[in-house]
């Protein structure tokens, strides 16, 4: 089984032989700078090796980025599952997209993802534009280096795991998301129009949960849950992973009493077509 810690080396791989072929490097050429074994570069960059913070120092300046050190340090500490706490500082500090492609890798290691937004539309849902608008913001926000168009590359292809036959995905949105913009007002149309055609596809369950409804608990924040091994919670300053089976236990029994609530198929898209009619596209 793909444990998380696995699926996180292999992201920092995916990274490193990114930035190696953006330098318009081979393997051996790269081992060659670094007076390495080629088959070290190789075992690195697939994620069959966990690297020290010296590797990945070598390998930034070797191709001539020492600007990414901060970005692959902060991916090195992503790999220490016992690190329940993953400050966006560390993760983020060369911008969203390794973050990203760890998101790619927890979805392709993972047969169903449940999740409740509050107050945005999920990356899985995202159009190219509400996604767009997110990273820039978010990077403003942090002061951290504007990666948005890789980032929404990985956010795209992520995306390409909702049409995977061996996967399901079941969300829940709260109504409130439906109206929060911050977003241009054509791009949030065209992201309204996106949930309302996933409404009542294959492996994709989508539940609004309307305003005025009764909720033997309420939304307090999001979280996603990753089969039943990983619920990850995300607040301003950090991301939680949790992993125990009382954890990931609890927040089963929160999206089931929120999901209860929840609408579904017909009764959903009458309530992401009421807020689509409510923009003023004049």
């Amino acid at each position: 089984m793909t444990t998380d810690f696995q699926t996180a080396r292999e992201a920092l791989g995916a990274r490193l032989r990114e930035l190696r072929a953006e330098a318009g490097l081979d393997g051996k050429a790269l081992a060659d700078l670094l007076d390495w074994q080629p088959s070290k570069v190789s075992r690195l960059q697939n994620g069959k090796q966990t690297p020290d913070r010296a590797d990945l120092s070598a390998w930034a300046h070797a191709l001539g980025r020492p600007e990414v050190e901060p970005e692959l340090h902060g991916l090195l500490a992503t790999l220490d599952m016992k690190q329940r706490h993953r400050s966006w500082r560390r993760q983020l500090a060369g911008g969203h997209r390794g973050r990203q492609e760890i998101a790619v890798r927890q979805t392709e290691a993972t047969a169903m993802i449940r999740g409740l937004e509050v107050s945005r539309v999920p990356g899985l849902f995202q159009t190219p534009e509400y996604a767009r608008v997110t990273f820039d913001a978010n990077a403003e926000f942090r002061g951290i280096p504007a990666t948005t168009e890789a980032a929404v590359e990985k956010r795209m292809r992520r995306q390409e795991s909702l049409y995977d036959p061996e996967k399901t995905f079941r969300f829940l949105l709260c109504e409130a998301a439906l109206y929060h913009r911050s977003c241009p007002v054509d791009v949030m149309a065209e992201q309204l129009d996106r949930l309302y055609n996933l409404v009542g596809q294959r492996r994709i369950e989508l539940g609004i949960l309307p305003f005025g409804a009764q909720l033997r608990r309420s939304p307090a924040h999001g979280f996603w849950i990753y089969d039943r091994r990983l619920v990850i919670v995300e607040t301003i300053s950090e991301e939680l992973w949790l992993t125990g089976d009382e954890d990931v236990q609890l927040y089963e029994r929160a999206w089931e009493w929120l999901a209860e609530a929840a609408e579904y198929g017909p009764p959903a898209r009458r309530l992401i077509g009421r807020a689509r009619a409510s923009l003023d596209l004049a």
